[in-house]
């Protein structure tokens, strides 16, 4: 009877269909399996669900300031019309802005945010040299989102305090040769989508052009190109677990080939969050220089939690399309708030202009709406005109109240010289890392310099090879499905992890996410693991005859 209700819940586990789903879909099998089925279960039990990214930690000193901010913006807006009790108010007014802030200021001393909004404008004009008054007038204009975006891919002064940002944080002391733009949008994901469709559009890529992608990579990088809109092949540069998930040179030789047109990855990466150590980018980067039309993508949302982090765009900037979201580091995925960046002097624009004449002509035609010389539209703006599909190019952009929240977290993190925010965080999800693998009983290494923590990957094979040894993990591939373990921490132990084999990594893995619940859920999770192996040691030894300790790991 045992046997029976085993093989019958390791047939639950093993749907079929299941193998098509991408993980975010499988997560809502998961959470399903975790809302019912287990008898023993206290109807108070609380689910676990450590497979979203989405951080429970936010950064309230910017938030604060954005909330004055708007208060001071709407004494302006009230103070520019003649007092009407029918709540009509007016734009704010340049002249005398500075001194009204002053006061404003010193009106409210000692309230949250008052402090940092003080220390922004100073910043904004003793260290970048900017017109605080002009600052102010943005600001305040963009946070009571009375007007357009103008201009429309990015509010002027905005850019230049986030091209600062990316600096710091992307390119460091890090060599840089000439400046870039910046588009603000809505999120990575707005990134990610408004990159892919201006490059087909603009004939960057065609159905039956070739692109590599480093994996594992963060799911919509490998569905996006199989979509009948871009019907791209796909080369895989595979970064694995038993090469602390870094790229061989013999996987990086494969951007050689001059049939990839485009690498695309995910630096730090995801879900195992290991930042590409420094010989791989300067690999890459001699790579490009044999070369020269190859297009890059980084996209570096993690970037922010890794020490001394350097992007590929600081290396290959000419050939590098930068992204960057707001959403992780600061706790703000409801804000929506993203960058692409692309240097002045790119390969896109080259490549554009190089394109042969009837398909130059088609491209003027597109976007002859907007300017009398469509041939000189950078690829960023072509970004920003395909976004509202080029008829509602003079509408385009991010609003500008996200805007304003974007320019106060990026001031926030220039400002905060001694790194204390930041090292606040890496504490705090290595802490939670530390307890989780506690829990498993396994004492991991976090000596490699290239973890970042924010995820980690529970590796069946890697793991269980380590614990146990390969003749154990040879029975459990070939004696378990890849998804009966997730099924069974969701079912059994109402713990949900995403799998890692629907982000490209080679074994049937789970992905942690160290940012989205508490030191004690993840010592709860690591114990619910543990439980798990040592019941598959336990078959184990009854279908083999082997006596492997299930309390002690190797």
């Amino acid at each position: 009877m045992a046997k029976e209700k085993d093989d019958r819940k390791r047939g639950d586990m093993a749907q079929p269909g299941l193998a098509a789903l991408s993980p975010f879909e499988l997560k809502d099998e998961l959470i399903k399996a975790a809302g019912g089925g287990a008898v023993e279960r206290p109807a108070n039990a609380s689910m676990l669900n450590a497979g979203r990214g989405n951080p429970n930690f936010l950064a309230t000193i910017p938030r604060h300031g954005f909330w004055q901010l708007g208060l001071f913006a709407m004494r302006e807006s009230e103070r520019s019309f003649a007092y009407m009790p029918e709540g009509v108010g007016g734009f704010p007014r340049r002249e005398g802005l500075e001194e009204r802030f002053d006061l404003f200021l010193r009106e409210n001393k000692g309230v949250a945010g008052i402090d940092f909004l003080r220390g922004a404008v100073s910043y904004v004009r003793d260290q970048l040299g900017l017109s605080s008054g002009d600052f102010l007038y943005e600001m305040c204009e963009g946070i009571l989102a009375s007007n357009y975006p103008v201009p429309d891919r990015m509010l002027k002064l905005s850019e230049v305090i986030v091209g600062q940002y990316l600096r710091r944080e992307m390119i460091g002391r890090h060599p840089f040769v000439g400046e870039f733009d910046v588009f603000a949008v809505e999120g990575g994901t707005a990134a990610m989508t408004y990159i892919f469709n201006t490059m087909r559009e603009n004939h960057l890529i065609k159905p039956g052009d070739t692109i590599a992608l480093g994996m594992p990579i963060f799911t919509p990088y490998i569905e996006i190109p199989r979509l009948n809109d871009y019907q791209l092949n796909v080369v895989n540069l595979n970064a694995g677990v038993e090469n602390g998930w870094q790229y061989t040179k013999e996987e990086l030789d494969k951007l050689r080939d001059p049939k990839v047109k485009a690498f695309f990855l995910v630096n730090p990466s995801n879900p195992p969050s290991v930042k590409m150590d420094d010989e791989s980018l300067q690999y890459i980067a001699d790579i490009v220089k044999e070369r020269p039309d190859l297009i890059l993508l980084t996209d570096d949302v993690y970037g922010t939690f890794a020490d001394d982090f350097v992007s590929l765009f600081a290396l290959a900037p000419k050939n590098t399309i930068l992204v960057y979201s707001y959403s992780k580091y600061f706790g703000a995925t409801g804000w929506r708030l993203g960058t692409i960046a692309t240097h002045r002097d790119n390969v896109l624009d080259r490549l554009i202009s190089e394109l042969p004449k009837d398909v130059k002509k088609q491209l003027h035609e597109r976007y002859e709406s907007i300017t009398t010389e469509p041939e000189k539209l950078k690829f960023i703006d072509r970004l920003v005109a395909d976004s509202r599909t080029v008829a509602l190019n003079h509408t385009a952009g991010l609003s500008t109240p996200q805007q304003v929240q974007m320019v106060l977290f990026s001031l926030f993190s220039l400002m905060d010289t001694p790194d204390a925010y930041k090292n606040a965080l890496k504490r705090l999800i290595r802490k939670r890392k530390q307890a989780l693998y506690e829990e498993v009983g396994i004492a991991f290494d976090d000596s490699d310099p290239n973890q970042v923590d924010y995820y980690t990957i529970l590796d069946a094979e890697y793991l269980g090879e380590r614990m146990f040894g390969r003749e154990f993990v040879d029975w459990q591939l070939k004696s378990t499905q890849p998804t009966e373990l997730l099924f069974r921490l969701a079912r059994e132990a109402r713990v949900v992890l995403l799998p890692g084999l629907g982000f490209g990594t080679q074994h049937a893995s789970g992905r942690v996410s160290l940012a989205n619940l508490n030191e004690s859920d993840y010592r709860q999770i690591g114990r619910a693991v543990r439980r798990l192996i040592e019941e598959y040691v336990e078959r184990f030894n009854a279908e083999t005859g082997k006596k492997l300790d299930k309390t002690k790991v190797k």
